[in-house]
């Protein structure tokens, strides 16, 4: 934890002094560190950027700049009113720098706060459809930004091939000994293999786009305003080129979760029909206008894809010893993969259903 008077110059180094600042940590990131800044009568967010997880911190800002910039250009063509609630805003430090690096080596950015505005953890159908409406027009705003595609901040973030790869050295080096524990699992996992390799082949095949995405599209980074209506969606340190499936099939495997993560009542844990077809009817109302056909064909593919991903990730650190997810005692690896595996069998499951949703919603668009 920082103290204040350090943060307060930090602050300074994007704003003017004011001897009226007060700064109180904000949110329990996991990633970053935030901080809510008042000084004067201006409000910030102070944030210190987890460099060891994002490793080249100016081209993550220059990535965040061109997204936000592109997004505001658009809201000035469609004259909104209140641009400064519905993007967010980043301030260059005073040498016009996107970031500041301080004395110790660490990274750190200022955005203006966004005030009476609030995000979610739970999720029901009607704000589903909005989250929905969010994500694709995030999505069909980006779908024509300028200048080649975005650095990949987390290289090969929702690659299932190299996801795979991770898995089967862990298995092969069984760093903790656990794989005959788990083998029954293993089987499961190396049994889908095939068929959760199939957006990089589709890619390889010139059939399946990498566009802008967002590939943390869980409800909590998406700002509403006091009546629920989008405001805007946050954190944007994961905006990078990937498949539209995967953004889909992120916020189904979060937000359609009846279910805790990592849920060891496994009875809790099935795929909620009433929030993927809210989600679905959103999404498709704005981004069905740029998407392929056979995009359209596989963002239920995409919710079993992200949620077999999760189950293969939580699995890899559990036979790696726990070396990469904060876990809350040593077998909690082992619970999180039981409760994903669990959701992608129950996705399984109703998948001609979450299909059928897809087609009817693709129809309306």
């Amino acid at each position: 934890m920082q103290n204040n008077d350090k943060l307060a110059e930090i602050l300074f180094q994007f704003v003017e002094k004011n001897d009226n600042t007060e700064i109180k940590p904000l949110g329990a990131g996991h990633i970053n560190d935030s901080y809510r800044a008042k000084s004067g009568d201006n409000e910030y967010v102070l944030q210190r950027i987890n460099h060891q997880i994002f490793k080249d911190v100016a081209q993550l800002q220059n990535n965040i700049m061109r997204v936000t910039d592109h997004l505001r250009r658009k809201l000035e063509e469609k004259n909104i009113s209140n641009i400064d609630r519905r993007v967010l805003n980043f301030l260059p430090t005073h040498d016009g720098k996107l970031y500041y690096k301080d004395t110790e080596g660490n990274y750190w950015r200022v955005m203006d706060f966004i005030s009476d505005s609030k995000s979610y953890e739970a999720i029901n159908p009607e704000l589903a459809y909005r989250a929905g409406l969010a994500f694709g027009d995030f999505q069909k705003e980006l779908a024509d930004l300028p200048n080649g595609p975005l650095f990949e901040t987390i290289p090969n973030f929702h690659n299932m091939e190299f996801r795979l790869e991770e898995f089967k050295e862990a298995v092969e080096k069984d760093a903790a000994g656990r794989v005959a524990k788990v083998s029954d699992l293993i089987k499961e996992i190396e049994a889908r293999a095939e068929e959760m390799t199939k957006p990089e082949r589709l890619h390889r095949e010139g059939l399946l786009p990498k566009r802008t995405n967002h590939c943390d599209t869980k409800v909590n980074n998406i700002l509403f305003d006091s009546n629920d209506q989008v405001l805007c969606v946050v954190d944007l340190d994961t905006v990078m080129p990937g498949y539209v499936l995967s953004d889909f099939g992120d916020f189904m495997r979060t937000g359609a979760n009846t279910g805790e993560e990592d849920d060891t009542n496994l009875d809790n844990v099935s795929i909620d029909l009433d929030i993927f077809e809210g989600y679905t009817k959103g999404y498709l109302e704005n981004a069905a206008s740029f998407l392929t056909d056979v995009e359209v064909d596989n963002l239920a593919f995409g919710a079993k894809l992200l949620t077999y991903m999760q189950t293969v990730r939580f699995l890899t650190d559990y036979l790696n010893g726990d070396t990469y997810y904060k876990t809350k005692h040593k077998e909690h690896n082992l619970e999180r993969t039981l409760a994903q595996f669990k959701l992608l069998t129950s996705m399984e499951d109703n998948f001609d259903k979450m299909q059928q949703i897809v087609s009817e919603a693709a129809a309306k668009n």
